[in-house]
């Protein structure tokens, strides 16, 4: 295969009530004896973590009504102070649209999450909260912490007591163990910070600086765990194991979030007119999410169906943009295909 947008993925695609269709393509490296890539092969999910895991919590939490979204930040991190920082809402953090810059190498002086707690606290506000949206792992960072202290659970544990176990989520984790390491796509061939090739390990700087675990990287997963994920969603919170959350709440965190120009939901993203990566054919109505490994999700609850596609686009090198191309194509091809 030439050395296009990725070395190999897996392509998935779901109907409401029916069962999912998977497409493994290519390998798990360039080289022609690498495996081939199988349905089951484990992929870091990147920012898929931000709404499969952390997003899915806030919503569980919601409910509860241990986690209020209209509440200042600094309700729950009283070290959260500064102009204009009182008027930030944990729903801006959700919306991406509380005033912080999109990120920062943190990585490169801190270790642990209460070096990064400390570092993203004292950070001046980058615009005025709710003016605008900026995708910020930095706000995801923050809203891990909140999660944390509301529901009074480490995250890790938080994610997979609330979210992986009740769903049956059990090929989806944190740091997945050595003995997986065969079956995980690797990553970048990193020449800046690790000096090795990433392989089974999380293949975002700071999420590594946190120890692997993390609210806005850090998850590996299979084709069909997120398409049981995406069904769920489809099915308004229910999975054949029970309900997880309301249909209400779905819908409240899976449209438009109103932050002017933007597009973002709470936690999610969802489709615009143009230029989207969901393509053009899923309604307006998808909602969805990408990550920087070459992952992404689409999930529209007018057409009832899903697109997962799973790579690594990274391998051995993030210099690749063709990505970009793909994700939009194949999410066409994908409806095309469920028409038929």
């Amino acid at each position: 295969m030439a050395r296009g947008a990725f070395p190999g993925g897996v392509l998935a695609v779901g109907r409401r009530g029916e069962v999912a269709h998977f497409l493994p393509f290519g390998r798990l490296r360039y080289e022609p004896e690498a495996p081939a890539v199988e349905a089951d092969t484990i992929y870091d999910l990147a920012s898929l973590t931000k709404v499969v895991a952390t997003t899915t919590v806030a919503m569980i939490l919601g409910e509860e009504g241990r986690l209020e979204l209209d509440l200042p930040v600094a309700t729950y991190l009283p070290g959260f102070v500064g102009p204009g920082k009182r008027q930030v809402t944990v729903r801006q953090l959700l919306s991406h649209s509380a005033g912080l810059a999109a990120w920062a190498p943190l990585y490169l002086e801190a270790r642990g999450p209460s070096a990064f707690l400390e570092r993203i606290l004292a950070m001046a506000l980058a615009y005025p909260p709710g003016s605008q949206s900026v995708y910020s792992d930095l706000g995801i960072l923050l809203l891990g912490e909140i999660l944390e202290r509301a529901s009074g659970t480490p995250f890790r544990r938080l994610v997979e007591s609330r979210v992986l176990e009740p769903l049956g989520l059990t090929e989806t984790g944190f740091l997945p163990g050595p003995s997986l390491l065969p079956r995980i796509a690797p990553t970048e061939l990193d020449s800046s910070f690790r000096h090795r090739l990433l392989w089974g390990e999380v293949h975002d700087d700071n999420a590594f600086a946190l120890g692997g675990v993390a609210p806005h990287a850090g998850l590996f997963g299979t084709a069909p765990d997120l398409a049981r994920f995406a069904t769920m969603m489809l099915e308004g919170g229910a999975d054949p194991g029970g309900r997880l959350v309301s249909a209400e709440t779905v819908a409240a965190f899976t449209r438009n979030a109103g932050v002017p120009g933007s597009s973002r939901a709470l936690g999610w993203d969802t489709r615009s007119p143009e230029g989207s990566s969901a393509g053009s054919l899923l309604s307006l109505r998808a909602y969805g999410h990408t990550g920087f490994t070459g992952t992404s999700l689409w999930i529209d609850p007018e057409r009832e169906i899903f697109v997962l596609l799973l790579t690594n686009r990274v391998h051995p090198s993030r210099d690749r943009e063709l990505i970009r191309e793909a994700r939009p194509a194949l999410a066409d091809a994908a409806v095309r295909t469920l028409e038929i």
